[in-house]
């Protein structure tokens, strides 16, 4: 195998393929980045058995063939050549790489005991434009459990039926988003890892549109030369039904921006802190938010139209920041149902997204 690159065109499509590579593993192969070099194309390709990246760029093919390079080696080496004309070779040594008048070799591995990667996968259709599936990506994903105890929470369910509805949970919070389907192959539900919606996020430049495919518990996207792989989730997700209440005891209509602005000062005092508490205390006066902790209170006073019961209700305050920015109108509306209840987050105007969250019931 040889060719000729750009190194900037070489280490961006690494940059990107990297990320796909395993990091604890005791097969080095799956650590690695498989190089393909045919006619005037290379294709760089990762897998870690969850997701699969491929990445593929025009060059100077002066000979073809297949290797397998370290991945985040290759990584980090090749974006130290951004400014530079490369010459990429197989060897006695390994890898080749040439550039100006220098020479530096990398070991390698056989490209034979690289995975077989199904990228013939298209059984069902999903067409969607890319600024809406980039904003449902946005609005849910921070939502998913980060162990695993539930390893279904680390995915996001994406139920294709009238449009598009994302939802995903902790165990703690609810995060459920909407978005129109340009046209689809039939109607399905797909749990899908958090992280490979990341990484579709990162591909889409927001213009046009993007089709998703799945088949078999796999999914592929692919857009610009860039293809993203990846299994899916198998098991049972929680129904919303169960857990979005349908009517509220309480909901307060507020500025956006200033409850977020005021959360934000509440929280600091007490960011070290295992609960990370601030208590609301919605009246006919306003909402009054506090924090307390050893090192401080903040007490302040949020203009709101309360409609209903007064309460007191005490949450994580990283739970409600998150959920608060995640929304975009200028007016948002909390509703509640009692101070050890679930309450939700929506836009006043546009809800096309929708936060639930679990109180914490306050020793004070």
């Amino acid at each position: 195998m040889k060719f000729v690159c750009d190194g900037l065109t070489l280490s961006e499509a690494v940059m990107k393929v990297s990320k796909a590579c395993a990091v604890r593993t005791t097969a080095p192969i799956m650590e690695c980045i498989k190089i393909t070099a045919t006619v005037d194309e290379i294709s760089l390709l990762a897998t870690d058995g969850e997701i699969s990246i491929r990445k593929q760029f025009k060059a100077e093919v002066l000979e073809e063939g297949e290797i397998c390079v370290p991945g985040k080696l290759f990584a980090d080496f090749s974006s130290k050549l951004m400014g530079e004309e490369i010459c990429l070779a197989t060897g006695e040594r390994g890898v080749e790489i040439k550039y100006r008048d220098s020479v530096s070799y990398m070991q390698a591995l056989a490209a034979e005991d690289f995975p077989k990667i199904d990228l013939e996968i298209g059984e069902n259709s999903f067409v969607m434009k890319q600024e809406n599936l980039k904003r449902v990506i946005s609005e849910t994903t921070f939502c998913c459990a980060q162990d695993e105890s539930r390893p279904v929470l680390k995915g996001c369910l994406m139920v294709f039926e009238n449009g598009l509805e994302v939802i995903a949970l902790d165990g703690y919070r609810l995060a459920l988003s909407w978005a129109e389907v340009v046209a689809k192959s039939e109607e399905c539900s797909i749990i899908c890892p958090a992280r490979t919606l990341t990484e579709i996020s990162r591909m889409l430049t927001g213009e046009g549109e993007i089709i998703l495919y799945t088949k078999g518990g796999m999914l592929l996207v692919s857009s610009e030369g860039l293809t993203i792989v990846s299994r899916l989730y198998q098991g049972d997700f929680i129904k919303k039904e169960s857990v979005i209440p349908n009517s509220f005891t309480t909901t307060v209509t507020l500025r956006r921006a200033e409850i977020v602005a005021s959360a934000e000062r509440a929280a600091i005092f007490n960011r070290g802190d295992k609960n990370n508490l601030v208590t609301l205390d919605i009246g006919t006066a306003g909402v009054k938010i506090t924090s307390v902790s050893d090192y401080g209170n903040v007490s302040e006073v949020v203009d709101a139209e309360v409609e209903g019961r007064e309460l007191v209700i005490s949450m994580n305050a990283k739970f409600l920041l998150d959920a608060l920015r995640a929304l975009d109108d200028e007016k948002i509306v909390i509703s509640f149902n009692g101070a050890i209840s679930p309450f939700i987050l929506q836009n006043k105007e546009e809800k096309h997204s929708l936060y639930l969250i679990l109180p914490v019931r306050n020793a004070a």
